[in-house]
């Protein structure tokens, strides 16, 4: 007898050890350092994005002057960093790969240009500044920066809704140059402030169905250069540009230029075939374009084909590019419809570019740091914007031929841009004759890798909700507009969004025996459950407006269902698991003051384990901690559980025995 009551006493002493132990690691829940203030932040965010990794703010600021000043210059931009071990193997490299992507750029950069409704020289001008700024502050390696097919396209089908560029081609170029500062100044805060989440409301499903949608309207206005067809529409919707075609066809129409265009579609469709056969061959698909004007402009110089109905580019500017400071229209009646084109351009073009820029970084191995892809994408188009350039990103094709070619940096960007410029102040006369028919030839041969069916058919597979995002971007594109189509499809994400929002997943949680793990009783049937407690955990980043009325029901829904099928043992505690919670609003910390008083009112009692700094902070501000008592606030589960009365006897009676 005098034994046990030995060993009782060890043991209570024991629990109490643990007790005080238990209460000190609750002190630190309860005391955690103050979350930064928004302010902080927004300032923190900048720092990281400007400062190169690894170079702290806190040893950044013990730093002399010129210290200072050369670790900004480094984080803004990264080629001081690499360019000290630039050799010369690298710049063979770069060298080819440069002016083979010339060559795919020359003549894409003046269809595109078309597809803007800009004059061709406005193409080759996107293909000079942005690249050599890219070069300067971008840190992937192949990305190929310069006009896009879809950019284009978005620009002139929401601008051309407030000038037209026929009636006004100057009011509407000032516009589309006004449109390009504000994609890049929004482009810039995006990164600046780490706001690239915007960007990802246009989902992976959204984006593959608006490539695709944008890619069939792209393909069938190519049939007005590709026909000859002199009356076309400015609508962008697949009915209006059917019925303009089918009218054109009972009319007479020019078959030469027909017949041009296509033989030389089939030959740069060819030409990538053999390419994707033969991979030493990369260089033939990529130089195919260029081969094609120089071909077709040289056929109709000799045979005056422009004197019997093909129609030709005629005159390019020549020259370097001028200033455009003085076009931008920062005042006035369309500022708005500018800063609303600039967003959207902006969103559209850092989606594709960081898509194309990661994907050939994991190829390589390395890392992309999306935020200061977007500072680079920024800072790119508001020189553009300054220099008679329009919105330039990252060409899925174009990065794909600089890929293939073996470059080795971002210097390729800047040989080929080098070598566009050159081509401007000496070979612009040469492109007089180039036939448009071959301009919307070599746009149709790009088309054909914006449309990726196999993805969306991994999309239906994997995700219907997603599938119907896709599906709502495709045809809102195909048969309203450019806009709708976006806007259907970020609908529909932001809906799915809100559906998981409203109705997060929660668990009831056992215990794995032997262990500290506490697991989803559905998930995994071998958890037990603890005798009169019950553990809910809420899987969602935040508890707000949207889902604390929902979390408070589905929690005393369970408590009921828990009463009624324990006859003997009644639930005495309730253990919140916040571990998966970031944030909580005034309406979640409401719903918990509620669930608190029910179960209080029903002689239960509620806890909560292993909060995050921002949700205890605010609890503590609310005087939520006070309500329920600081001793009920706890650093794990297994914590929570042990101090409940009814596991401590337990474990007392297990360890008498």
């Amino acid at each position: 007898m005098g034994s046990l009551a030995t060993e009782n006493c060890t043991m209570e002493e024991h629990l109490e050890v643990e007790d005080n132990r238990r209460a000190e690691r609750s002190r630190w829940v309860l005391n955690p350092p103050e979350p930064p203030g928004l302010w902080r932040e927004l300032m923190g965010s900048i720092k990281e994005t400007v400062f190169p990794h690894g170079n702290k703010f806190s040893s950044f600021k013990k730093q002399t002057g010129s210290k200072h000043f050369l670790s900004v210059l480094n984080g803004l931009f990264p080629i001081l960093r690499w360019g000290r071990n630039y050799k010369a193997e690298k710049f063979k490299s770069d060298l080819m790969a440069g002016l083979t992507l010339a060559s795919l750029s020359i003549p894409q950069s003046i269809g595109y240009a078309s597809l803007a409704k800009l004059d061709p020289q406005y193409g080759l001008y996107t293909s000079v500044v942005p690249p050599l700024i890219y070069a300067l502050m971008g840190s992937s390696r192949e990305i190929a920066i310069g006009p896009v097919a879809v950019v284009s396209m978005l620009l002139s089908s929401m601008i051309q809704k407030i000038e037209d560029p026929v009636a006004d081609p100057i009011a509407y170029r000032k516009l589309v140059f006004t449109s390009t500062f504000f994609a890049g100044m929004f482009q810039a805060a995006f990164g600046l402030f780490r706001l690239g989440f915007l960007v990802d409301f246009f989902s992976h499903a959204a984006i593959v169905g608006f490539m695709a949608g944008a890619a069939i309207i792209i393909g069938l206005q190519q049939l007005k250069g590709l026909l000859g067809i002199t009356h076309f529409t400015n609508k962008t919707d697949v009915v209006s540009v059917i019925k303009v075609v089918w009218r054109s066809v009972h009319h007479p129409w020019n078959a030469h230029n027909f017949l041009l265009g296509c033989s030389f579609l089939i030959f740069i469709l060819v030409t990538r075939f053999v390419g994707r056969r033969n991979k030493k061959l990369f260089w033939l698909p990529a130089i195919a374009p260029l081969i094609s004007v120089i071909l077709s402009t040289l056929i109709v110089y000799l045979t005056r084909a422009d004197k019997h109905g093909v129609n030709i580019v005629k005159h390019i500017k020549r020259g370097l590019n001028p200033s455009s400071v003085h076009q931008l229209q920062l005042k006035g009646p369309h500022v708005g419809e500018a800063a609303k084109i600039g967003l959207i351009s902006a969103a559209v073009a850092l989606t594709e570019a960081i898509a194309v820029g990661r994907s050939f970084a994991s190829i390589k191995g390395y890392h992309l740091d999306g935020n200061k892809e977007m500072v680079a994408m920024g800072f790119m188009n508001i020189a553009g914007s300054l220099t008679s350039c329009y919105v330039a990103t990252g060409s899925f094709s174009r990065t794909a031929v600089n890929f293939s070619a073996g470059c080795q940096t971002v210097v390729s960007n800047i040989v080929m841009a080098i070598t566009v410029l050159i081509s401007l102040e000496l070979l612009t006369r040469l492109l007089y004759f180039t036939p448009i028919a071959i301009l919307a030839s070599i746009i149709l041969s790009a088309l054909p890798g914006l449309i990726n069916i196999s993805e969306a058919y991994n999309i239906w597979k994997v995700d219907k909700l997603d599938f119907l995002a896709c599906m709502g971007a495709f045809f809102g594109v195909m048969f309203a507009s450019v806009e709708i189509g976006l806007l259907i499809a970020v609908t529909i994400s932001f809906a799915k969004i809100i559906l998981n929002a409203i109705r997060p997943g929660m668990e009831v949680l056992g215990k794995v025996q032997g262990t500290d793990i506490f697991c989803d009783i559905n998930l995994y049937p071998m958890v037990v459950k603890t005798p009169g407690v019950l553990i809910v955990r809420v899987n969602s980043a935040s508890l707000c407006f949207a889902n604390a009325n929902f979390v408070r029901e589905r929690i005393i829904g369970w408590v009921t269902e828990e009463e009624g099928e324990n006859a003997k043992g009644r639930t005495q505690v309730v253990i919140l698991d916040m571990s998966n919670l970031i944030n909580i609003d005034t309406s979640g910390i409401l719903a918990l003051e509620e669930l608190h008083k029910e179960l209080v009112s029903s002689g239960m009692e509620l806890a909560i384990a292993n909060p995050r700094w921002q949700v205890i902070h605010r609890l503590k501000l609310a005087k939520f901690v006070d309500k329920i008592g600081g001793e009920r606030v706890y650093l794990t589960v297994g914590e929570a559980v042990d101090a409940c009365p009814g596991p401590k006897m337990l474990n007392l009676e297990v360890l008498v025995t």
